[in-house]
């Protein structure tokens, strides 16, 4: 009997609630939040070779059916995993600072290309040698894109921020291309 009683009750209070009024965007407005964050910014090059005998990046599956040609990121669905040098400079044999670990996958099936990124950039030099960022994003396929920064571990703990990116090469052929990375980060 209140097992009946308890149904009833939350069929009355469910009808008589009042309707839900949402939208998309409901204002912003300025916090005052005493704060002891760090604001850094960082500039390097993300190399990311998909040609070769030794490759950085590496197609792990893709579609059922298909065909994915070298240097092709793949058809919608395509999933790549990679191990990519973090460099000071554009030159593949500047001096390593660190390396981006993660995926990446094929995300639209229009034509607008666009990736999904998931990576860990960590650092092996410098002041921020065993620190990384966490880089969790959209990745529209175009030369200079913005993506967002969700975290961190070492001197970036709790990072958040974004990162501007630039294409300063990319090989249509075989997929191949060299990444400026513009980070700002704020952080404790």
């Amino acid at each position: 009997m209140e097992t009946i009683t308890f149904a009833w009750l939350l069929v009355i209070l469910t009808a008589t609630s009042p309707a839900v009024k949402a939208k998309y965007y409901s204002g912003s407005h300025i916090i005052d939040v005493p704060t002891t964050m760090k604001e850094t910014h960082l500039h390097f090059f993300m190399h990311d070779i998909l040609s070769g005998n030794n490759p950085f990046s590496v197609l792990v599956a893709k579609p059922k059916n298909t065909v994915v040609k070298e240097g092709n990121v793949g058809p919608f669905g395509a999933v790549y995993v990679f191990d990519d040098p973090l460099t000071e400079g554009p030159d593949p044999k500047s001096k390593v600072i660190g390396n981006a670990r993660g995926l990446y996958a094929s995300v639209s099936r229009g034509s607008d290309a666009t990736l999904l990124f998931n990576g860990d950039l960590e650092f092996t030099s410098g002041e921020f040698n065993g620190s990384s960022i966490s880089v969790v994003s959209r990745d529209p396929l175009v030369l200079v894109k913005e993506v967002a920064v969700v975290g961190g571990r070492g001197k970036f703990r709790m990072a958040k921020g974004f990162s501007l990116i630039n294409a300063v090469f990319v090989n249509i052929t075989s997929g191949d291309a060299i990444l400026e990375w513009h980070v700002t980060l704020f952080h404790q």
